[in-house]
């Protein structure tokens, strides 16, 4: 089929289940995902099927073992899916919530209430869980989503969403309410972005070459989800159990993520006591340094870093290290090399923590805590469509609630404008 009638296809399917969408109230919605849930947790064994597809090829292309990590389906990521799903359905539904109202002079009543924004179209790479998670988020707060995910995942996102339809289907609501970009050809994404009557935002969802793809190339509005060069700066006084366990946690715990920490920052003053003990823990999973020239005076294997370094998004066991001077040092490092997206300090001293809580400009600021702890599920927003880190609309985890705008009703008895 011809790529540009394929696209221009599934956006008009979505476009005219929107408007059944409006419709649906939270105990239809509800259902729905109850249904879905249900049918991913009876089609485990296919799915991790198929998504074994996805895993030989990209096996066969020699992607890195992060890359893998981020594509692989294990029962526990179904299952965390699932819980996902259910998570949402516990959720308020945000859909006709009255934000604001009050009446002026005339007797004009005056109502802003949350709406839906229509159809969305994400545009993702590698972690197929993402097509069940945003897909949720959208049904429940009213709206259409187009899926579509990178080429290395298209049978895990093909299988996940006919799964995502069956439920739809089952429920009564329509099941073009979830639709699937099913070619891999890269043509599909220009095509998409062209959609402007059909299709109300676009949420790209990837490396830093898909994003500026997208802001150059998109008739469409765009809420951004873009790199994550995230940092967490050990200060003179942090706990130093406490430095290691989180700093750890935040490199190594899943490193494809774009939360996961890509340079450390560490205060003169505690770097020889700290810096081998935290060596010690990155060395077990053979996480490669880069290094800054007091460092390598400490971590004598490291790798003498390079300022092209220090604008890398990794998302691989991979860590940049610095020494700072002070927190006034580590705030002008983030602001000036991070993407403003997840940022943390380690300290005990609470004016420092407060000094860089309010100056570092990141759409989330973690004390005493690790970067991976930016995310809507464990913000307890249920799932999240990704993070911005973009100043227009909604900053950090996009989750229900920036998944509507706002609409005003107005109520009168006749008046006129005089």
């Amino acid at each position: 089929m011809n790529t540009k009638y394929e696209v221009l296809k599934i956006a008009k399917k979505a476009k005219q289940a929107s408007f059944e969408m409006l419709k649906a109230d939270t105990k239809k919605k509800n259902f729905a995902l109850n249904l879905i849930a249900k049918e991913i947790e009876k089609n485990k064994k296919i799915i991790k099927k198929e998504n074994e597809k996805d895993i030989k090829n990209c096996k066969d292309k020699n992607f890195s073992s992060a890359f893998i990590d981020r594509l692989t389906l294990t029962d526990k990521r179904i299952n965390q899916m699932i819980d996902s799903v259910n998570e949402i359905i516990k959720l308020k539904d945000p859909v006709g919530e009255i934000t604001k109202n009050w009446v002026r002079p005339n007797g004009m009543k005056i109502l802003k209430v949350r709406m839906p924004l229509g159809v969305i179209c994400i545009i993702f790479e590698s972690r197929p869980d993402v097509s069940i998670e945003t897909s949720a988020l959208s049904i429940k707060s009213g709206n259409c989503i187009i899926l579509r995910g990178g080429s290395e995942a298209i049978h895990s996102n093909i299988i996940l969403t006919d799964i995502i339809k069956l439920g739809l289907k089952k429920s009564g609501l329509p099941e073009n309410a979830v639709e699937v970009i099913r070619t891999t050809d890269r043509k599909a994404v220009k095509y998409v972005l062209e959609m402007k009557d059909y299709i109300d935002v676009i949420i790209p969802r990837g490396g830093k070459s898909l994003v500026e793809f997208v802001a150059e190339n998109s008739k469409i509005p765009v809420i951004y989800h873009d790199a994550g060069i995230c940092h967490t700066y050990v200060d003179k006084k942090a706990d130093i159990d406490m430095a290691v366990k989180v700093c750890y946690n935040a490199k190594v715990q899943r490193p494809g993520t774009c939360n996961a920490m890509e340079t450390l920052l560490v205060h003169k003053e505690i770097a020889k006591n700290f810096l081998p003990k935290i060596y010690n823990e990155l060395k077990k999973v053979n996480v490669k340094l880069f290094v800054c020239k007091k460092t390598k005076a400490i971590i004598k294997d490291g790798i003498p870093i390079k300022e092209k370094n220090f604008y890398t998004e990794y998302n691989d066991y991979i860590l940049n290290i610095k020494i700072v001077d002070n927190v006034k040092g580590a705030i002008e490092h983030i602001n000036k090399y991070g993407t403003h997206h997840s940022d943390a300090i380690i300290t005990k001293d609470k004016k420092i923590a407060e000094k860089f809580l309010k100056e570092v400009d990141s759409a989330a600021c973690f004390l005493n805590a690790s970067t991976r702890l930016h995310d809507g599920f464990q913000f307890g927003l249920g799932a999240e469509m990704g993070i911005s880190n973009h100043k227009i609309h909604i900053r950090g985890p996009l989750a229900l609630e920036g998944l509507t705008s706002e609409k005003y009703i107005v109520k009168g008895t006749g008046q006129i404008r005089e």
